[in-house]
């Protein structure tokens, strides 16, 4: 008897997950977010200038190191106008902006091993962060200085966005950028 009261609270769990589940919507959303870099592909250009601190991971002094590419391109962000399935009150304002670099070989990423990591940091320049309605762009420029364990220049940044429009509702949209070999 004892065995069978050990199904019992599996069961259960198994019963009020499948029950929470809702439906999956049959009506479909347009992407009203969209981004598109100039150039894409990209490329890199070295010696750069432009250091980081190193920090080593077995006791050494940490060391100041040139990155090895930078590369520059553009983004143009455009709000069209939603699908009557998504609430989106003007204006809508980007409160956010992030990337990441990784390193890649044939457009594959290819993450580094053992401890080893990307190393980068950018500059990103605007006039301004508001879509006043639907149909405005916001021209972005990214410059992007990095380095990568294989010490090659193939790379894919990845931007993110994320939006707040005036009713505190918020979105996001990534774009990625391949950097050439």
């Amino acid at each position: 008897m004892l065995a069978s009261r050990k199904g019992v609270p599996v069961l259960l769990v198994a019963s009020l997950t499948w029950a929470c589940q809702s439906p999956t919507s049959t009506t479909p959303t347009t992407d009203f977010i969209v981004a598109t870099a100039n150039p894409s592909p990209t490329t890199a250009t070295g010696p750069t200038g432009r250091f980081y601190t190193f920090v080593s991971t077995n006791n050494q002094p940490s060391e100041q190191r040139e990155y090895d590419w930078k590369t520059s391109f553009g983004i143009a962000v455009t709000l069209n106008s939603p699908d009557k399935n998504v609430s989106v009150t003007f204006p809508v304002k980007i409160t956010s902006a992030t990337i990441k670099v990784q390193q890649a070989s044939g457009g594959i990423i290819t993450p580094p091993t053992g401890s080893d990591i990307e190393h980068y940091e950018f500059e990103f320049t605007t006039s301004t962060n508001t879509f006043a309605s639907a149909g405005s762009t916001v021209n972005m420029n990214l410059n992007v200085w990095y380095d990568l364990p294989n010490l090659k220049r193939e790379a894919l940044v990845t931007v993110s966005l994320v939006f707040t429009d005036n009713n505190g509702s918020t979105f996001s949209k990534s774009v990625e950028v391949s950097v050439a070999p």
